[in-house]
């Protein structure tokens, strides 16, 4: 589906709610970010170690 095909779904209003709640939402946290960039990296193999950074802060 095309970003237009979803436009004329959805609607404008509908778009509006949604770019409303994502603008509230909080940014996530670096424990946040680490662990979904581990699961995108390889979502069907072995998870890929932590960044150095985020094992440094958990030991």
């Amino acid at each position: 589906m095309t970003r237009e095909e979803r436009h004329a779904l959805l609607g404008p209003e509908v778009l509006k709610h949604i770019e409303a709640i994502v603008d509230a939402a909080p940014e996530p946290t670096p424990e946040v970010v680490e662990r979904l960039r581990r699961i995108f990296t390889q979502p069907q193999g072995a998870l890929p170690a932590p960044s150095p950074a985020l094992a440094a802060e958990a030991a």
